[in-house]
């Protein structure tokens, strides 16, 4: 059975996207939270399927970021942000922050939410990896961050191209001259090196086994899906 959160610090806000969205699915669970703290301590705990976000909560004008990146270093949970701020404004910024979509309030009515609620939920089940596959997914189209057994790897944007530019030819030497190609600033060994210590310990940070990446001396780096 879905669960969802809908976080919301007007109650009647939140009520009425609670109506909405066991309309649109009946028997599914909607847990209600209004407060960046409660909201916060329900995501360490709990595993929704999806979560319907404000950015504003009381007096936090950005609760909503803060809570986006709590999502992040945990599960790879979609959020549909629904905010009173400017679309033309904070639809890229959510964006980038990996939220699935944003919907400015007053400009939308039921059959938008609902439509947009759904077919976020529908591709849950073909975005979110198998919990015990040790393979990396990375999407580099979508530009979302890469996940690793179901969990988000937080990486710098060079990180990402490096590690990237190891799991295309896993298995095969990447030189530092191929290296060099996808940085912009920095093209020396160490700078590299400092990048590839960076992506091992962001893999670490949820598995303290990762050895996927070996160091070739004087050759480069390789992925290998031996661990």
């Amino acid at each position: 059975m879905a669960k969802v959160a809908v976080i919301e610090d007007d109650q009647p806000t939140s009520n009425q996207l609670r109506a909405w969205i066991e309309s649109a699915r009946p028997g599914i669970v909607v847990d209600q939270w209004f407060s960046r703290d409660d909201a916060e301590a329900a995501i360490a705990r709990e595993r929704y399927d999806l979560v319907v976000l404000d950015i504003e909560l009381g007096r936090e004008r950005h609760a909503g970021v803060a809570i986006i990146n709590a999502i992040n270093k945990r599960h790879a949970t979609p959020v549909l942000v629904v905010s009173a701020m400017p679309a033309t404004i904070y639809r890229s910024i959510m964006k980038a922050l990996d939220a699935w979509d944003y919907l400015q309030k007053a400009t939308f009515e039921e059959a938008d939410f609902v439509e947009t609620f759904l077919e976020i939920l529908r591709a849950v089940p073909a975005q979110a990896p198998a919990a015990s596959t040790a393979e990396l997914s990375m999407d580099p189209l979508r530009q979302r961050t890469p996940m690793w057994r179901g969990h988000r790897i937080n990486l710098p944007l060079t990180a990402q191209r490096i590690l990237a530019a190891l799991f295309a030819k896993r298995g095969q030497v990447v030189s530092y001259d191929e290296l060099f190609d996808v940085v912009k600033s920095g093209r020396n060994r160490d700078n590299i090196r400092k990048h590839v210590s960076t992506i091992r310990d962001a893999f670490r940070e949820i598995d303290p086994g990762f050895a996927c990446i070996e160091n070739v001396p004087m050759r480069g780096f390789r992925w290998t899906d031996t661990e």
